[in-house]
């Protein structure tokens, strides 16, 4: 349709975001695309799974739609809903709807907070019928021959929370992601937030510290998000304890004896 077409060109990667492949993830996921097989990204928060999507979105040269989930996020939001203006009533296809009727990526950020109905409604798009029903539209919507469904998912995380259901996870290929190996964390954090060399070496070796304390502790480590916002307050003058507090300390935790011990890691590299 020409109105989908005009509506997708918003969502083009124009320019390739900066990633630096940590594994076989880009082979992977172009023989995912090749064979247009709904794909889940599984690894920690902060690690680089966005940021992959948006690359390989350039690299495969597809518009990509980005839906954050949340726990108010209803299949009316993702399918589409009737809207009301001056001249009545009309139809307004939803992200999900868009990406297939136009042939794009669409990628379900963190989809396990989504409720329940939205995550169904996802299920005809993801085996060979590969066809979004909008009920409400009396409506079965083909997907375009392009499009591509890709969720988001932290096993460790949900699993204390909540989880994706078999019925769900079993339509899906994954690709297992972690926290970049030591000297492609340290080009990442140098890249993206304008430090030098000894200061993101000294970063990451803080990370893979805290990272230790994952189960010991700590829900979570500090991903690679969270190193690249230290060195940012750092090459914006912050002083580097000052900056690894703010962005690595304070944020992880809220237990007084856990702050204490982050903080010591912290003057072991900085003092």
């Amino acid at each position: 349709m020409t109105d989908s077409a005009g509506k997708i060109d918003q969502y083009r990667v124009n320019s390739e975001p900066y990633y630096l492949p940590a594994r076989e993830e880009v082979m992977q996921f172009e023989a995912a695309y090749a064979a247009r097989l709904p794909t889940m990204l599984k690894g920690p928060t902060g690690c680089g799974k966005t940021r992959f999507v948006e690359h390989m979105a350039w690299r495969l040269k597809r518009p990509l739609i980005t839906v954050s989930c949340n726990e108010d996020t209803t299949a009316s939001d993702l399918t589409g809903r009737y809207l009301l203006d001056a001249n009545g009533t009309y139809w307004q296809d939803g992200p999900l709807a868009l990406a297939a009727r136009a042939g794009a990526i669409c990628y379900l950020d963190e989809v396990v907070e989504a409720r329940q109905d939205s995550v169904v409604a996802i299920h005809p798009l993801t085996d060979a019928r590969r066809y979004l029903p909008l009920d409400k539209k009396n409506e079965l919507l083909l997907a375009h021959p392009d499009f591509q469904l890709v969720i988001s998912y932290n096993p460790g995380y949900q699993r204390m929370l909540k989880d994706l259901k078999q019925s769900t996870k079993q339509r899906f290929v994954a690709i297992d992601f972690h926290y970049p190996q030591r000297e492609v964390e340290v080009s990442i954090v140098m890249h993206e937030s304008g430090v030098a060399r000894d200061i993101a070496d000294k970063l990451v070796s803080i990370g893979e510290k805290m990272r230790h304390l994952k189960g010991h502790g700590l829900e979570e480590g500090a991903s690679t998000r969270m190193l690249v916002y230290a060195g940012t307050l750092i090459a914006k003058g912050i002083p580097a304890v000052q900056a690894c507090s703010m962005a690595l300390v304070q944020p992880i935790s809220d237990d007084a004896d856990m702050l204490a011990a982050l903080s010591n890691v912290v003057l072991t590299f900085f003092s």
